[in-house]
């Protein structure tokens, strides 16, 4: 591929958030971010017919993000405890078992930085689909151990004997893309954005990691959703803002 159309990491990013919602069929994706976003409409366009797209909130949207629906509160936490919404969440701390923090970095009597709060987090992961976008993959936010726990990873969901509808399907950052197959449902490296070395990606992770054998590659878009990303659903180039190259 030339110069002029080589595929950025962003866009890579964008082809991983999307194929979250392969095989989803007809439920909410409820994307938190540009690139989740973008994600979420090339998969409707192209693998995912059937899903529903919202602003995050509220509002139901067209391919297009233009507002097509009210989603009222009330019926939006049915999809949600009836399991019909899979969530794109960011994490200030996810740990290797999917633990997410979104609330305060540091002692709970005395964090160091306070942030979202909890916010919708246990009750999403414990009864619909929850995957995350990471765009500065850092050990500051792969840890060993998170400050709280705001969304429930594998380890905490079976101890409390609510596995039933949990589930973390994957995770992004800017360097690749993880799941939980590795031992005791801990995070296992998928796939590797290229460019990106296995050697960073263990550098910049706080604890370890699960790898196989052979590493894939994340998996380029075609010439279709190339030309998708880049002139219908994000022609301004906001993707590269979000992803340093």
């Amino acid at each position: 591929m030339s110069t002029a159309t080589a595929i950025t990491r962003a866009e890579y990013c964008v082809i991983a958030c999307a194929e979250a919602w392969r095989d989803n069929g007809e439920v909410l994706a409820s994307p938190m971010g540009p690139i989740p976003s973008f994600g979420a409409r090339l998969a409707k366009r192209t693998f995912s017919p059937d899903l529903l797209l919202t602003d995050g909130e509220a509002l139901l949207v067209g391919l297009d993000g233009t507002v097509e629906g009210w989603l009222p509160y009330r019926r939006h936490l049915t999809m949600v405890t009836g399991g019909r919404r899979h969530v794109m969440m960011g994490a200030s701390q996810i740990d290797r078992y999917g633990n997410q923090n979104i609330s305060c970095v540091g002692d709970w009597e005395r964090p160091a930085r306070q942030l979202l709060g909890v916010r919708g987090a246990p009750v999403n992961t414990l009864n619909n689909p929850v995957s995350y976008w990471i765009p500065r993959h850092s050990r500051r936010v792969f840890v060993e151990r998170v400050d709280m726990v705001s969304g429930v990873g594998h380890d905490r969901a079976e101890a409390a004997g609510v596995t039933r509808f949990h589930r973390l399907p994957r995770v992004v950052s800017d360097l690749g893309v993880f799941d939980f197959g590795g031992p005791g449902r801990t995070m296992r490296l998928a796939s590797l954005h290229p460019g990106v070395t296995l050697d960073r990606v263990r550098e910049e992770t706080g604890f370890e990691l699960s790898v196989p054998a052979q590493v894939p590659a994340t998996r380029e878009p075609s010439a279709v959703e190339l030309r998708l990303i880049r002139e219908v659903i994000d022609p301004e180039g906001l993707r590269e803002r979000e992803v340093r190259g």
